[in-house]
C-alpha cells in the first residue's frame, strides 16, 4: 500500500512502498489524487511503487481465492497447472515456515 510525501502546497512528492520517515501518510490506491499524480510523474520508480505494491496485494487476494475454491470444491488442486500447484505449494510451504518461526518466536518458556 502506498505512503506518500507531499510537499508545502499539499502535493503528493514522492510514493513509497512502507512507511518512511518523511512518508507517514497511507493513500488508496484508486485515490484520485493519486492518480493524477502517477499520470503527471517523470519518475518511473514512483509508479513501479504504487504497482509493486498493488501487485502484492493483488496476489494475496488471488492466492486466498483459489484457496477458497478449493475448500468448497469448486476446483480441485489437480485442476491448475503444473506450474501454478508448484507456485502454490512454494507459497504455502514458505508461508508455513515463517508461521512456525513466528510461534517460536512468541514462545515464551520463562528461561530468561
Amino acid at each position: 500500500m502506498p505512503y506518500i510525501n507531499r510537499n508545502i502546497n499539499g502535493e503528493i512528492t514522492e510514493i513509497f512502498e512502507t512507511r518512511q520517515n518523511d512518508a507517514q501518510e497511507y493513500i488508496s490506491l484508486d485515490n484520485a489524487e493519486l492518480i493524477d499524480f502517477i499520470k503527471q510523474v517523470a519518475n518511473s520508480n514512483d509508479v513501479k511503487t504504487v504497482l509493486s505494491s498493488s501487485d502484492v496485494a493483488l496476489v494475496r487476494v488471488l492466492e486466498d481465492l483459489i484457496n477458497t475454491l478449493i475448500d468448497k470444491n469448486v476446483i480441485q488442486f489437480t485442476d491448475l497447472p503444473l506450474v501454478a500447484q508448484g507456485k502454490l505449494a512454494n507459497r504455502e510451504k514458505i508461508r508455513g515456515h515463517l508461521t512456525s518461526l513466528d510461534n517460536l518466536m512468541a514462545d515464551d518458556d520463562g528461561i530468561l
